[in-house]
């Protein structure tokens, strides 16, 4: 499930300076510290309610289903790909402007949901077992989903396989019920957000 965390920690990261400059959807982290925008942003998370997360998975969901953006993101996730936030930068200004809109206003109903909230109740067991269904799901739905998820090649049939296994995990956990969905997005970007920290 790392390169599937990786996915929806982006969503987070590319998205979240530009509740400070919603009129300009291009990412530049020039003026941002990335220390105090991981921290805030794991603090945000933990605050913001279930549909408000959902709303992030949606936009990643969305970005997946087209063939350009998916390669983008895909992209990303290879073992020599660059995730640090300069990385994660370059790579959200290569996605369209309406998928970078609707990280803008994904981020933003989190980013307000979560400064006003309260700690969410949260079960990381029933996340993980939620990602465990979605990945069984589509195990059973699309041959080729586990070799193509754990594939590390750097060649273009590697790539390629890697994309759709994560295009097909992606559309099984949109399938599953919000609160398990949200916990799922949720788990994993509190993860994906503390290997970058570490990473720094």
């Amino acid at each position: 499930m790392l390169k599937f965390m990786w996915v929806v920690a982006f969503g987070a990261v590319l998205a979240s300076p530009c509740t400070a400059r919603a009129q300009q959807p291009v990412f530049d982290f020039g003026d941002f510290d990335p220390t105090a925008l991981m921290s805030g942003t794991e603090d945000i998370v933990r605050r913001a309610p279930d549909s408000s997360i959902d709303s992030l998975f949606q936009a990643v969901h969305a970005s997946a289903q087209i063939p350009d953006e998916a390669r983008t993101i895909c992209r990303l996730f290879q073992p020599d790909a660059d995730r640090s936030v300069e990385g994660f930068s370059r790579a959200a200004n290569q996605l369209g402007e309406s998928s970078r809109e609707r990280f803008i206003s994904a981020i933003a109903d989190i980013a307000v949901a979560g400064l006003q909230g309260q700690s969410q109740p949260y079960d990381a067991a029933m996340a993980r077992q939620a990602l465990k269904s979605a990945g069984a799901r589509a195990a059973i739905l699309h041959e080729g989903f586990v070799a193509g998820l754990t594939a590390t090649g750097t060649d273009e049939p590697s790539r390629t396989s890697n994309c759709r296994s994560l295009r097909w995990m992606l559309e099984s956990l949109q399938t599953q019920p919000l609160a398990e969905r949200a916990a799922a997005t949720r788990l994993l970007l509190s993860e994906g957000l503390s290997r970058m920290n570490a990473a720094r």
